[in-house]
């Protein structure tokens, strides 16, 4: 059958070439068009579709797998590069909804909020802030009980010492008021909601209660937290969702117990306690917002509520993770830039592969070219060309999604390391295939839209007549998406330099004091209060602890701010805020701080106990010249004495400037032990010692320490997170754009085979060959840099802005990336133009 359909083409074609005049060289081309299109003889001449339509379905596919197998690398280009593009953005896919979902473990999460507050301070400068007074929960019950559904009172969640025989454990949890399992709709394993009744109760995660019991029953277990007064476990709730703000509540504790060891003098002035509240059913979370604006400054003293000015407001539980900062009192977003960042590098990832299928498609289109004639010389529509052509995409589409799946999975355990997170397929969401679906005929029609329109645009009788050629029509568009592919990619790797550039530029910063050898460790018995002195030297003892003091807060979260201050020159109407510190007298010596101007703490002047030490930033803050023997009155704590002014250290974020602090002596309220270990003294050695001591005057709770650099570290956590994701998906980026560009390299080079031979043939070298192919490459990616600068450059200086203290974008990571880039498109190029040129002209000009 095939044989005589194949002898009646040839007899028809011969009489019709013999009419026209037509050469030899164009009846042997078509010969060779009819043998290339033998085995798909019979699905082009049996128009079977119109009997069966699923027949036709089947059919484009069938030949779509053909035209796979039969061209294996340049399917291996297309199916890689596409599977690499949508295996990221299948994972920043993942990543984003991660993040737009954070919280929706709470049932009622979009009628949750905290109450923040807006403050004022000199200058006019408005700080936000998320803590409270303790008397706002009672104030908001009595005045404005009606908007509200649930209020409750709570501490920051904070590390605890969970205690149940002689088992000791550390976890993080909260004090809060009995409303709080039920609004955060916490799953209960064991016991209701209802269990925080009373000072006596505890509820904890699953997690904590089989670290604590094992497999016995938990409920009515009798446990204590710290050194508090023993309570009864109520409740077992199921661990809540790696992405809620509440991640880390592995127990909750009753507000009861919390208050018992709160000092009676705390008011409205002393903000340390949050208050989260859920809105009425049929309230407005704007309305309700505005509604208790002026709660707290109808309740503090006239003068203090004029200075201050505070104004609260609501912040819903949907904005705490991606809308999070605040600038004079304004939200400016948070997290959500980053969101809307690796979305744009998601898309643009897909969009970078498709080009490649587009490039590579149009290139190898004068091999297609024949098959398209023929096609349309025996009656194809271009409507069934196209359909043909979108089949092989949709296709090799599908087959690049099974492909980034398995990729997916593979890559989740270092991409979850990366984003610290525990994100995982939804094997088991109907809409996560719903939307992949979707998502895989998508990519396939975007990659297969200009191939599909431009190979089947192709007029049969040029292609026929052999006078066909593909000119500025393919070459253009090809030459605009290699410039887009590269500028996107160079934008990428400029972006992941400067990312890093600052991280670096901040982690250079002068921390102010020393760092190594430096642990903390936080007192939770109040032995070692009363006797702190013999565990001073105890530890001194040992020979391994150069020096030991005490401090209210981490040196690297210093976070209690106070204000009320007056000294000689103050503005009256000025509004005053100072970061203070208690500490003892020999903190200075085991941080080692620098002392700029007088004297450091010292236990020879009893006078000390009246005196503070400030930082260089509160010497400005108040605008002394020579601060040292100035007297400052603190309210009703009385009149202290600056002795000393030390260097500025980076205690708060190191993004920013220093703030104006103050240390002062109070052994009392200080909660934490600074260790420095003597720098000839084994870390491993010296840390055994120093636990042993702790044992001795806390027998109860475990020894836990820190160390101060890898807490300073933990504040970079963040930027370096996102620089290494950046520098993830640029890899990816650039990776996708050199196969592209490998793909079409090989493929002009093979179209310009006879041109090279013919060339050697007349003297040409390998230089001036490599030279001429390479060229027009070169050229796109010299103009991909410049543009790709012009990108990075305006995004960069808007991200960089954000920071108070921030880098200047550095002229060399614009040439790095650039240089970079051009290099590696040298290289990717020059593999198969150098093949090409030191082929044999002999065999080059055998090539058809």
């Amino acid at each position: 059958m095939l044989e005589e359909i194949e002898g009646d083409l040839l007899e028809l074609y011969h009489h019709w070439a013999r009419e026209r005049g037509a050469s030899k060289a164009n009846w042997l081309y078509m010969l060779h068009a009819i043998k290339f299109l033998r085995p798909y003889a019979l699905d082009f001449l049996f128009p079977l579709s119109i009997i069966n339509p699923n027949h036709m379905l089947k059919n484009h596919f069938k030949v779509a797998w053909r035209q796979l197998t039969k061209n294996k690398a340049y399917s291996s280009l297309n199916i890689g590069g596409l599977a690499i593009g949508m295996m990221v953005a299948m994972l920043i896919g993942l990543w984003v909804w991660d993040e737009v979902t954070f919280n929706r473990y709470h049932k009622n999460y979009e009628r949750i909020a905290r109450v923040m507050q807006n403050q004022t301070f000199a200058g006019g400068e408005v700080q936000t802030w998320r803590s409270q007074a303790l008397q706002l929960g009672p104030e908001l019950r009595t005045t404005y009980g009606a908007n509200f559904k649930h209020i409750v009172m709570a501490d920051f969640i904070q590390g605890h010492t969970l205690l149940y025989d002689n088992k000791s454990i550390t976890r993080t949890g909260s004090f809060m008021e009995s409303q709080a399992p039920e609004m955060l709709t916490l799953n209960m394993i064991s016991g209701p909601r209802q269990g925080l009744a009373g000072a006596n109760s505890v509820m904890l995660s699953a997690s904590t209660a089989k670290a604590l019991f094992g497999n016995e029953d938990p409920i009515n277990k009798i446990i204590k937290i710290d050194d508090r007064p023993e309570v009864k476990v109520t409740g077992v709730y199921e661990d809540i969702a790696h992405n809620s703000s509440f991640v880390n509540l592995h127990f909750i504790a009753p507000w009861e117990l919390y208050l018992q060891g709160l000092p009676e003098w705390l008011g409205w002035g002393n903000s340390w306690f949050q208050t989260i509240v859920q809105i009425a059913d049929d309230a407005e979370m704007k309305q309700v917002s505005s509604v208790i604006k002026h709660a707290k400054i109808n309740r503090i003293n006239e003068e203090e509520g004029a200075r201050f000015k505070p104004a609260l407001f609501l912040h819903p539980m949907p904005e705490w993770h991606l809308f999070s900062e605040f600038k004079q009192g304004v939200n400016i977003g948070g997290r959500i830039q980053y969101v809307w960042l690796f979305g744009v590098i998601g898309v643009f990832v897909l969009i970078l592969a498709c080009i490649n299928f587009m490039n590579l498609s149009t290139a190898r289109s004068e091999k297609r070219a024949l098959e398209v004639g023929v096609r349309k010389a025996m009656g194809s529509g271009r409507g069934q060309l196209i359909f043909q052509f979108f089949a092989e995409s949709i296709l090799i589409a599908i087959l690049s999604f099974i492909v980034s799946l398995v990729c997916v999975q593979l890559i989740f355990p270092y991409f979850n390391e990366i984003t610290h997170k525990e994100i995982n397929i939804l094997w088991s969401n109907p809409l996560f295939w719903l939307l992949a679906i979707g998502f895989t005929l998508l990519t396939g029609i975007l990659a297969g839209s200009y191939p599909a329109l431009f190979l089947s645009s192709f007029r049969a009788i040029s292609v026929l007549k052999g006078i066909f050629r593909i000119g500025q029509a393919a070459t253009m568009p090809r030459k605009v998406l290699v410039v887009v592919q590269f500028t996107a990619s160079i934008t990428l790797v400029i972006g992941t330099i400067i990312v890093f550039q600052q991280i670096q530029f901040v982690k250079n910063r002068p921390v102010g004091f020393d760092q190594n050898h430096l642990i903390t460790t936080p007192i939770k018995n109040e032995t070692i209060h009363t006797h702190y002195e013999a565990f001073r030297n105890d530890l001194l003892q040992t020979g391994a602890v150069e020096e030991v003091s005490k401090s209210e807060t981490r040196i690297s979260q210093t976070f209690i701010t106070n204000s009320d201050f007056e000294w000689e020159g103050k503005d009256p109407g000025m509004q005053d805020e100072f970061v203070t510190c208690r500490v003892s007298h020999e903190f200075g010596k085991t941080i080692g701080w620098e002392i700029k101007h007088g004297r450091d703490f010292s236990r020879d002047f009893r006078t000390d106990l009246s005196g503070f030490v400030i930082n260089e930033a509160a010497a400005a803050y108040m605008g002394f010249e020579n601060p040292v023997g100035e007297r400052v009155r603190w309210g009703s704590n009385g009149t202290y004495t600056i002795i000393g002014v030390v260097k500025n250290m980076i205690t708060q974020s190191p993004y920013s400037p220093v703030k104006q602090t103050l240390f002062f002596i109070d052994y009392d309220n200080s909660n934490f032990a600074n260790i420095k270990i003597r720098p000839d003294v084994q870390t491993d050695d010296a840390l055994t010692k120093i636990e042993a001591v702790f044992k001795k005057h806390d027998p109860v709770n475990p020894f836990e320490y820190s160390f101060a650099d890898q807490e300073y570290a933990e504040k970079f956590e963040n930027e370096e997170r996102i620089g290494k994701l950046a520098t993830f998906f640029a890899v990816l980026a650039i990776f996708i754009s050199f196969l592209g560009l490998f793909g079409m390299a090989s493929f002009i080079a093979r179209q310009r085979t006879k041109e090279i031979g013919i060339r050697k043939v007349l003297g040409a070298s390998v230089i001036t060959l490599w030279r001429m192919l390479s060229k027009d490459f070169v050229t796109l990616v010299l103009l991909s840099c410049l543009i790709a600068t012009v990108f990075a450059w305006y995004f960069l200086d808007s991200w960089l802005q954000q920071y108070e203290y921030r880098t200047q974008m550095p002229y060399w990571a614009f040439a790095a990336g650039a240089m970079g880039a051009l290099l590696i498109a040298i290289i990717t190029v020059s593999f198969h133009t150098i093949k090409a040129a030191m082929a044999n002209p002999t065999e080059s000009l055998k090539t058809e």
